[in-house]
């Protein structure tokens, strides 16, 4: 059993705390409830992980939509129908080692607790798809400034005009998160983010926002605006918040998720993680 030094027994904590735990350590506190917040710069260099479970008679049909668009949906992992345990990136119980979920019923949030063990059915199968979290510490190793992390907030995500490729009732827009920037780094960060296809790899857009129908400052899911730097170029990645835009769409009547910014943690570093 791992015994938690830096943290005090009991005790809500603060994302200081958490610095320097390994994911572990991090997701048997949020396991305890001592941590409900984001998971933006947490374990650094190890990979996190977008989480949905959807009913076992829609999971197929997921997991096509999923292979048909690996940009926004790459698969780390799914579990068998039924268990909420992961095996293969973590030893972990998917509902409890997340920070806060967001719990959909017929297209409506119902809910974001910091577990779902009472809403676990035996008919559920959960999907990890890969985070752009993930490849920051890469980005930051190459001397490219992450504003998120300097002002502590979470990633802006956009709804795109660019349509999915549609697998059985599962069709929709694409959504992205945006980072700025400078337009002297851009190239050295197309070529780091390239290295990692299964935490969305190589952005999707680069620049005018309009050509992919979004508006910088109307975000989504509860996320935050960035004003544009000198310059600086808005510069977009695939992202983990595309499967709950198409379940929504596609109204699929159960739907659980992780909420934005309250990602998986898995055991596997980054790199370990980024051609999976």
């Amino acid at each position: 059993m791992t015994v938690l030094t830096k943290v005090p027994e009991a005790a809500q904590v603060t994302k200081a705390d958490l610095e320097g735990l390994s994911p572990k350590e991090i997701r048997s506190i949020v396991r305890e409830g001592r941590w409900t917040g984001g998971t933006e710069g947490l374990a650094r260099g190890y990979a996190q992980a977008n989480l949905i479970i959807l009913p076992q008679e829609v999971a197929l049909e997921f997991l096509i939509f999923c292979q048909r668009n690996p940009k926004p949906c790459p698969i780390v992992e799914v579990t068998d129908p039924g268990s909420p345990m992961v095996t293969q990136v973590a030893n972990a119980d998917l509902r409890t080692d997340l920070p806060r979920y967001s719990v959909y019923k017929d297209g409506k949030l119902i809910d974001q607790p910091s577990n779902i063990v009472k809403y676990w059915r035996d008919d559920l199968v959960g999907f990890l798809i890969g985070c752009s979290y993930s490849f920051e510490e890469a980005l930051l190793g190459a001397g490219i400034p992450l504003r998120h992390q300097e002002e502590d907030k979470i990633v802006s995500v956009y709804t795109t005009d660019v349509p999915c490729v549609p697998a059985g009732r599962f069709a929709g827009p694409m959504v992205v998160s945006m980072r700025p920037i400078k337009n002297h780094q851009l190239v050295r960060a197309i070529q780091v983010t390239s290295r990692f296809p299964a935490t969305h790899g190589a952005p999707v857009h680069v620049g005018d926002p309009s050509l992919i129908g979004v508006d910088l400052n109307k975000t989504d899911f509860d996320t935050g605006v960035f004003e544009l730097g000198e310059d600086d170029v808005p510069v977009f990645w695939g992202c983990g918040g595309t499967p709950q835009a198409v379940a929504l769409a596609s109204k699929i009547d159960f739907m659980i998720t992780h909420k934005v910014g309250h990602l998986f943690i898995t055991d596997k570093r980054s790199e370990a993680i980024a051609a999976l």
